[in-house]
């Protein structure tokens, strides 16, 4: 019986359908991560695609939204797979964001939590663990930085699952971001990953047929590639580079 709990279920994504916020459940409304004005009483999110990115300013709780999600379904708020806990939490000085999954609720079709919740910040601290408990068959610290981090998807994120993406492109150079949209083309090819992401870059927003959210303190809305600031800057830089940076520092 245990052993059919894990074989792969015969549905597609997005498993993960709906979380919201009760907030019966909050303890401090004053409190981080419960102040950020995000959270509201009425805060819902809906996932109708398996891929969902969301974009925003540093500030507005993009990552705190899904340290939150990732803890409600199972993971380490510093990153990793179900039943990893790669960093020591005891001396931690920084806020972390999953201490909103106390007060969020889920509804999932049906509940699949295998997969992997993946920080820029703490990746090489998941990796130098994964080194050390499967070595010699992991070796992600041998590669070079972006190379690490792409070896490190290819090899954990196809299966099916729920995988949450907190700025992948932090090591990623322009090209290696192009590998990391086939990466996610094969995902969602599968038709068993759920995909939740949240990005800085505009060849990371642009991958076809996800939902593109837009975070700001008024809450969640969709938005098209070309209406975010992100690509507004990246055109006008494009459009006349020299320019753009005389303009940017001399403001």
């Amino acid at each position: 019986m245990a052993r059919g709990r894990h074989r792969p279920i015969n549905m597609p994504a997005p498993y993960l359908r709906r979380v919201w916020l009760d907030p019966e459940r909050i303890p401090n409304r004053n409190a981080y991560p419960f102040a950020l004005p995000l959270l509201r009483d009425e805060f819902e999110l809906s996932f109708d695609m398996a891929i969902t990115i969301i974009v925003g300013e540093n500030g507005t709780g993009k990552s705190t939204l899904l340290e939150g999600i990732a803890v409600m379904a199972g993971y380490d708020d510093a990153g990793g797979g179900k039943g990893y806990m790669p960093v020591d939490h005891s001396n931690a000085v920084e806020e972390m964001g999953g201490s909103l999954a106390t007060a969020l609720r889920a509804s999932w079709l049906p509940k699949i939590t295998n997969g992997w919740f993946f920080r820029a910040e703490s990746f090489y601290s998941v990796a130098r663990y994964l080194d050390s408990v499967a070595s010699p068959y992991a070796d992600f610290l041998s590669y070079s930085h972006g190379e690490g981090f792409l070896r490190f998807f290819e090899e954990r994120c196809q299966r099916q699952g729920i995988f949450i993406f907190d700025e992948p492109e932090s090591a990623l150079s322009p090209s290696r971001q192009i590998e990391f949209l086939k990466l996610l083309h094969r995902m969602n090819g599968t038709g068993r990953c759920q995909v939740i992401m949240a990005t800085h870059s505009p060849v990371l927003m642009a991958y076809p047929n996800a939902t593109l959210l837009r975070l700001t303190k008024y809450g969640l809305e969709p938005v098209n590639l070309r209406d975010t600031d992100h690509y507004k800057v990246m055109r006008e830089f494009c459009d006349d580079p020299k320019g753009f940076v005389e303009a940017a520092i001399e403001d």
